[in-house]
This record gives structure tokens, sequence and C-alpha cells, in this order.
């Protein structure tokens, strides 16, 4: 018996993106589309092209550079969305439109202020409306988990009528239990008209906890399409883990017997790295399957065990998830050879990343550590394959600090080609540093996040540091890596200057109201 697949549908660079803080630059968007192909994931959600300059243009972009997935762009019931998508997406090889309405009592009462009827002559009309220009459209209900099921039947059937191919039942809040969301589903396709001919597709918030139990459910009942994202990032408390449903079906093929996926596993890794290095959203370390500690044993009983069998107490190999055992690779006396091998390995595409650069930054962080790590050399590449146009640099930085002393900055910077130079005061050397630094961009900026982590374990390890600024109500997040954490903090700060140049240079998509399944 041939087995059924479920599709993967991700939305990292959607619905994940609007987790706070993990909003990506344009390039940023195109390298994680460039990894979800090699998952081999069979849709990308790869925006909301109505929304912006910024979003239309990386919708653009991803439609152009996939080959594999179908490439969706998001839409409301209106027909200026349903237009921009369409020329958004109009490159891709396998175009399509996401249109979406709410049609919980909730929402068409308080923020549409709807009747029922006008929401499903809204909805038809938009879905008739974009079949005219693609054969591929999606339609979601949003809210559906609080929707009343009997008119949530009735507008599934309507828009399968004008054309709809993909039926998606988000619980846009989290709120459905298992069972119960199992249980939609089966009524849903028993009942409403149509439904055998289309492909029915959960997407799950993750309020309580629930969003992987409640995606397995649907596609117990059904659901051969589940929504989700790298890592489970998204609004809120997050969209379901595209990695949790994947090892779900695939270590538990004794009770999904019938059900396969097309992904790749062995990127899963590679994927959860890549989209960390990017958003600088940490994963937590107990964080099922990509987690540092998802494949540690440290109680003597379970090392004993996994040393004796492994499966005693690992129900997944890492390496199924390309996760390679031997992390510690190479040293200053690697070579230029050595060094794109392992790139090779690790999976990390390269193109279009100066690899002199590349190798340079990496040669010198080897004079400084004993080892570089896979997770260093992840680092050096994605932040020279995402640079963005340097309207700052940063030349140079003194910070002095003492016990007995007000901490002290004095920053060198080049601001559109102008050596401009500040000295600033501050609670500690890193806020010395930022206050030095906004005194040179003339900004008024707020930092709403701020965190250091160690790329690798040791006293020589590189700092990675994570700061969300905020400045006229946008928001973005800024990366730098360096073995002293101050510099590292300084790059951060630097990088997400240059974000906000950015954003002025194809619009401020922090004051477009972003709403979504």
């Amino acid at each position: 018996m041939e087995r059924e697949v479920v599709k993967i549908f991700d939305t990292t660079l959607r619905d994940g993106e609007q987790s706070p803080g993990a909003t990506m630059n344009i390039e940023e968007k195109v390298m994680v589309a460039g990894q979800l192909e090699k998952l081999n994931v069979d849709v990308i959600e790869a925006g909301f092209a109505a929304s912006s300059e910024g979003d239309f243009e990386s919708v653009r972009r991803v439609a152009e550079l996939v080959s594999t997935p179908i490439v969706l762009s998001l839409s409301r019931t209106k027909e200026d969305d349903i237009r921009r998508s369409i020329q958004a997406v109009e490159q891709a090889k396998q175009p399509g439109v996401h249109i979406f309405i709410a049609t919980s009592d909730i929402h068409l009462k308080h923020k549409l202020m709807m009747s029922r009827q006008e929401c499903i002559d809204a909805a038809v009309w938009a879905v008739e409306y974009a079949k005219k220009y693609l054969d591929y459209i999606e339609f979601s209900a949003e809210d559906a988990s609080r929707t009343d099921r009997d008119f949530l039947a009735q507008i599934f059937g309507e828009v399968i009528r004008a054309g709809a191919v993909t039926i998606n039942v988000p619980d846009t809040t989290g709120y459905a239990i298992p069972h119960q969301f199992g249980a939609l589903f089966q009524y849903l396709q028993e009942t409403v008209p149509g439904g055998g001919d289309v492909t029915w597709s959960a997407h799950c918030h993750n309020d309580l906890g629930l969003a992987v139990a409640n995606s397995l459910a649907a596609i117990e009942n059904g659901a051969r399409q589940v929504e989700c994202t790298i890592n489970g990032i998204g609004e809120r408390a997050g969209n379901t883990s595209m990695e949790e449903v994947v090892m779900a079906l695939r270590t538990r093929e004794d009770v999904f017997a019938n059900i396969k996926t097309h992904v790749v596993t062995e990127q899963i890794y590679p994927s959860s790295q890549l989209l960390s290095q990017i958003t600088g959203i940490s994963v937590p370390i107990n964080k099922p399957v990509v987690g540092d500690n998802a494949f540690a044993h440290e109680a003597g009983i379970h090392q004993d065990g996994v040393l004796k069998y492994k499966l005693t107490y690992e129900i997944m190999q890492p390496q199924t998830i390309g996760l390679d055992s031997n992390r510690l690779v190479l040293g200053k006396h690697s070579g230029r050879h050595a060094f794109i091998e392992r790139l090779k390995f690790l999976g990390i595409d390269y193109t279009g990343t100066d690899m002199n650069k590349a190798f340079v930054r990496f040669k010198a962080l080897a004079d400084k550590k004993k080892s570089v790590y896979d997770e260093d050399l992840i680092a050096i590449v994605m932040e020279e394959t995402a640079r963005i146009p340097e309207k700052y640099e940063l030349l140079y930085m003194n910070v002095t600090s003492s016990s007995m002393a007000v901490p002290h900055a004095t920053v060198k910077m080049k601001v559109n080609g102008e050596e401009l130079m500040e000295n600033a005061s501050g609670d500690g050397m890193v806020d010395a540093c930022y206050k030095a630094i906004a005194q040179i961009a003339e900004m008024d900026l707020k930092l709403e996040r701020y965190s250091v982590k160690s790329i690798t374990g040791g006293t020589d390890a590189q700092g990675e540091v994570s700061c969300l600024l905020r400045k006229n109500g946008a928001s973005v997040n800024g990366q730098g890596s360096h073995t002293d954490i101050i510099m590292a903090s300084a790059l951060a700060f630097t990088n997400a200057l240059n974000k906000f140049a950015q954003i002025d240079r194809y619009g401020d998509r922090s004051g477009v109201h972003r709403e979504g399944p």
C-alpha cells in the first residue's frame, strides 16, 4: 500500500516573521527560502505582498529563486491585496494565492463588522477573482476553531465551488484541544460539499502548548497538509513546529503507518541553526528535536543505557536531523579547501557569499580559538551572505570600566563615508557603547531586548549578541558575533542601524496591520 503524503506548508517567512523581533530583511528571507527548498517543503508562504513594498519585493525574490515548492502570498479578500499577490508570485514555477477571512462570530462582530452572509460573499468573490489568474488557490477561515461549525461547513462549500483547491482550518488563537480539533476535521470532510476533492490543511498556534498535538490529531482525521514554521516561531507562543511534526510522523510510523512527508530530515538541524542565527532568537536548550539537550544524556542510568544500546533512551538518531556527532572540525592550520568542504558537508549554501572575506574571517577566528566549530562557520557565512548595504560601519571602539569609575566608551564609525567619533558614559560598558553609537547615528532608540549566548563552549568561544531596537514604532533585530562580547554588542547595534536604513529605503512595514490565520 502506497503511503499518503502530508504536505508541509512552511510559513516561517510570513507568520513566523510576525514573532516579535524576528523581522528579516529581503536577503535573509531569500537565504531562508533557499534552505526551505533544501528541506524539500511542499509550499512556501513567502509573505504578505500587499502589506508593504519590502514584503512585495521579498515575495517576488523568493518566487524567482525556488523551483520545486509552490510559492504563495497571503491576501485578504480585497482586490488590491489579491492583485499584488498575483504580481508578486507571477515568476514562480508554481504560483499561488492564500486568501483568508475571519469567520468566528467574535471576529465578524468586533473586527470585521460583517454578517455571516457578507463574509461568504466576500470569500467567494475573492476566490473567483483570483481563480481567473491562478489555478492554485488556498482559502483559510481565520479563527476556524471558534467558528460555528455549520457556518464553517457552509463557507467552505461555497469557496470550493468557487475554485479553492486547498482548505485551511486555522486554530488561530491556540484554543483547540486535540480530540475536538480532530473531530472538527472529520465533521467537515463528511459534511462539506466537494470536500473530497480538496486538500484539507491544519494551521495551529501554540498558546496552550498544543499546536503539534492538534496538527497530529488533524492528520489522524484526514488533514493532508500542515502549516508550520522552523523552530515553531510565530506570534505570541508561536506556530506548529515543523521539525516536531515531521519527526513525530517519521518516528511513530507504527501509528501513522500510511503517512509520509517529502521533507529531507537531514536538513532540519541546519535549517534550525540558520534561522536562529538570522533572527537572533535562540533555540531553547530543551527544545524537542533541535535543542542542544535533545540528544544529551546526563543521568547515570541513561548514560549507561545509551552506551550499551542507543535505543534504550534515544527514539531518534541525531544523524537523521543532520546533527553530526563530530562537531569539532577546523583549526588555524586548516586551509581554504577544508573550509569549503566543511561548508558543503553542513549543507550551507554559500552562493553569493564573498568567500575571500569569509575565509579571512575564519582564519582570524581560528587564530583566537583553538578550534572552530560548525556553529562558528554557520555564523561567519550567514553574516557575509546576508550582509546588507552598510550605511553605518564600526571602525574603532575603546571601552573602560572599573569598580571605582563610571564605564566610558569612545566609538568611531563611518556614516555614509564620513568618519564620526563620540564619547559616552553609561551604567555598564555595553550601555556606554550603545549611547555613543546612538549619538553618532543621531537617533532616539529604545533597546527592547538584549541577549547574549555562547555560540560554542569554552572560554575562547564566540559570543553572539542579539538586540531588538525600536525607533518611531518600528522594531528591528540586530546580530553580532565576536570573541569579545563588547565588540559583539557593538556589531549587533550597528547591524540594527543598517536594518533601519534599509527599512527607510523600502518603507516602514511596522505601521501596517499584519493579520492572518
